[in-house]
């Protein structure tokens, strides 16, 4: 917490000037005044990042000094100094608002310097954190509002799914991600999401919820809430906390459970890691499986787990993968089953993998061969998300 600056009160020249000098060599600006009077006006006119003050000081003792720049200011770090003898101030103090208390004399001045040192990391923490509540507050409510026009208005509501999905396709690196949904109805259950996590990594989901129309869109609200919730989470812990897909099904799964929509969802999700150019995925009871292509070698990504939303004891797994370095992964949700001409699952599979090994390598392709483009009244949702690097 060094370049910090700290506001040192002490009616005390010595003691004063001892304590500035060592902060000084620490690294910190120092202001400095020799009563809480002259204290005031210094926090006034140059707004410290934190205040240490004597308890006892003659013209404004350390208790009005703490009070009034509460009044003015709920978040400053305030540490107060006080005699052995004047316990009783100390606990007045800390009712006031005080952060933390030192008792004279400081002898091992490190230990003033540990406690400016937690008072101002937690000062920060309680204002990221005051920032991230104020962005969720203000992305819940955009959802809200998304929420009630999704059931008053049928036009609306689409326009508000296509708002929620990522605007443009994701090239992060060399990697691209881009998709399509082609809904049923005018709205629709299957959904699409990816977004950076930090600067090596970024996540991606294809979801598919169960049902059609409005029902089954409002999940998708809730899915797109829960991914802002996480994001939010991840980015207030300052991005060092590991993301696995396993651990955002399980999240996804309670919370659906706890609504009970009786909806539930099929989903596959992943994180690419640059830095160690592996994909890290997870099932939440997705069919048709991924399709990964390297050249001629075009296969089934393996893997099984249960819907997300069913089952309160539902264990969701990890895989991870060396990704090559030319390759695409196709993610296509069910419906794509319900319009391909062939007869058997088996035959359907075999199609899927013929398409992409003659080259069917970006949505628009994709969706020209599978001949979707234009389709009118499909039984069901269609949706689909290519990752890539060529």
């Amino acid at each position: 917490m060094i370049d910090s600056t700290i506001l040192v009160i002490d009616d005390d020249t010595i003691v004063r000037e001892s304590i500035v000098t060592y902060l000084k060599g620490s690294g910190f600006k120092i202001l400095e005044a020799e009563n809480g009077q002259e204290g005031l006006l210094i926090f006034r006119e140059h707004t410290p990042d934190l205040i240490l003050c004597d308890l006892r000081m003659p013209k404004m003792d350390g208790l009005t000094m703490l009070t009034q720049v509460r009044s003015e200011s709920s978040d400053i770090p305030f540490i107060v100094v006080s005699g052995a003898g004047v316990m009783t101030d100390v606990v007045e103090a800390l009712h006031l608002g005080a952060s933390d208390f030192l008792v004279k004399p400081i002898i091992d001045l490190e230990v003033l310097e540990y406690a400016i040192n937690r008072a101002l990391e937690k000062a920060q923490l309680l204002m990221e954190n005051k920032r991230y509540r104020d962005s969720l507050e203000e992305a819940i409510n955009s959802l809200k509002s998304s929420l009630t026009l999704l059931q008053e208005d049928q036009k609306a509501g689409r326009q508000v799914q296509m708002n929620m999905l990522p605007r443009r396709p994701l090239e992060y690196k060399g990697f691209k991600v881009d998709h399509n949904i082609i809904p049923s109805l005018f709205l629709s259950g299957d959904f699409v999401d990816y977004f950076a996590l930090n600067e090596y990594s970024f996540a991606f989901y294809l979801a598919d919820v169960s049902g059609h129309g409005a029902s089954s869109a409002f999940v998708t609200v809730l899915l797109k809430h829960m991914s802002i919730s996480l994001l939010q989470d991840y980015h207030s812990h300052g991005g060092k906390v590991r993301v696995k897909p396993s651990h955002v099904l399980n999240y996804i799964n309670r919370s659906l459970l706890k609504t009970g929509l009786g909806k539930h969802v099929t989903v596959f999700g992943g994180i690419v890691n640059t830095r160690d150019q592996t994909l890290t995925y997870s099932f939440g009871g997705h069919f048709p499986l991924p399709i990964i292509a390297e050249g001629d070698d075009v296969h089934f990504l393996e893997g099984k787990g249960l819907p997300v939303g069913l089952f309160e004891d539902a264990v969701y797994e990890d895989a991870v993968i060396d990704l090559p370095q030319q390759f695409t992964l196709t993610i296509l949700s069910d419906g794509i089953l319900e319009v391909l001409p062939q007869k058997s699952l088996k035959e359907k599979e075999a199609y899927l993998l013929s398409v992409i090994r003659e080259g069917a390598d970006t949505v628009e392709t994709l969706t020209e061969k599978l001949g979707v483009n234009g389709i009118q009244e499909a039984p069901d949702d269609i949706a689909m998300l290519i990752l890539a690097r060529n």
